[in-house]
């Protein structure tokens, strides 16, 4: 199991992600995992752990979406 947690900047940025109406279907989602994994008892399941891989190798997303997407895969499955 992945000891690693969101940090509070993170956290706070993705809160206000998901208060956005800017923000695109892809980043809430992200936003929602980064937030969710503020434990140590979550971690990225299997499916977002393919989105994210996706999205940082994608030119279409912002840099604050690929920063999500690289918070959710820092805290996936270290066995996977």
């Amino acid at each position: 199991m992945n000891r690693k947690t969101s940090s509070n900047a993170m956290a706070s940025k993705a809160a206000r992600a998901l208060n956005s109406n800017g923000s695109s279907k892809i980043q809430k989602s992200l936003a929602a995992s980064v937030l969710s994994q503020r434990s140590t008892s979550k971690q990225t399941g299997v499916a977002m752990e393919d989105i994210a891989s996706r999205v940082l190798q994608s030119n279409k997303y912002s840099n604050e979406t690929k920063s999500f997407a690289a918070s959710v895969l820092s805290q996936s499955n270290v066995k996977r």
